[in-house]
Order: C-alpha cells, then structure tokens, then sequence
C-alpha cells in the first residue's frame, strides 16, 4: 500500500520537520493530531524552538502520547512555573484511530515518529505522525540512488522543455 500523503494546507505554517525520520523510515501512513501544550509552550513554538530527532509516539492504553520532543522553554515567560521541556505530550485522536494505530503498531512492529509540527490555518498547532516502518541500510541507499535518478530524469525533462 502506498503511503497516504498527508496534505498541509495553504494557510499553515511548517514549525519543525523530522527529516531524519523520512530518511531512516520507510512511511506507510500519516495521520494528523492536535497536541496538548502548557502555558508558554504556544510561544517557545511558534518561535521555532523544537527539536523531533528522536522524537516518538506511543499508544498508552486509550491515550496517544509524543515522547522525545525538546520543547525550549519561552524566554520571557516566568521562570517558576515552566514545564519540562522533555516531557510527554499527550496527542488528540479520536478514540477509533488511536485503537488503529496501536493494533497496528502491536500487531505488525511498526513505529509511530512525528514528521513535523505546524499551526493550521485556526492557529491550532498539529502533529503530523506517522506509522513507519525501519528500513535497512541497503534499503536508505536505494532510495537515495531513486531520488537521485528522479532528479536527473526531471532535470533532462526541464533542459527538453
């Protein structure tokens, strides 16, 4: 099955972007996600302080949860009531696609990993997460050499045109 290509509308705005884990991952499905935030985490957010390297999303009992994300504290927020900038978020899924998601990660040892953190076009911030599976590293080589003869294909289409 092809993976189902999550589409980000025009009026969003690209916060952060797990690179890494398109790179190490081979992506079957995306599914988008509001995220619970704390106090100035809405601020330090849209200023771009985050970091998803290795970033991961858990299915705990009814719950979603995003571990591994490094959320820097705001700066001019007030220093003793800040959260901790590596604690466990809790993602909003509906109830049926939580239960998927985690049949799916029992079941087949899949991997949910966040692509990327954005505001929609509400002003609502949202994880894009993924359900991925690990590749190999014949497999990262592969897909390095495909992208490569795409690009060149696209290059000799546009020299053509």
């Amino acid at each position: 099955m092809p993976p189902k290509k999550h589409a980000l509308s025009a009026g969003s705005k690209v916060v952060a972007s797990n690179r890494k884990a398109r790179h190490d991952f081979e992506i079957l499905e995306s599914v988008e996600a509001g995220i619970v935030l704390a106090g100035a985490e809405v601020k330090s957010l849209r200023a771009g302080e985050v970091q998803l390297r290795d970033a991961h999303a858990r299915v705990q009992g009814s719950e979603c949860w995003l571990h591994g994300v490094h959320l820097n504290p705001y700066e001019h927020a007030n220093s003793f009531d800040r959260p901790d900038p590596d604690r466990a978020r809790k993602l909003l899924l509906h109830a049926n696609e939580i239960r998927r998601l985690g049949a799916r990660v029992a079941q087949d040892g899949l991997t949910l990993v966040p692509l990327s953190i954005y505001f929609n076009a509400d002003g609502r911030a949202k994880v894009e997460i993924a359900l991925c599976r690990g590749r190999k590293t014949y497999d990262k080589r592969h897909a390095i050499a495909k992208r490569d003869v795409e690009r060149e294909a696209a290059r000799e289409h546009r020299t053509r045109s």
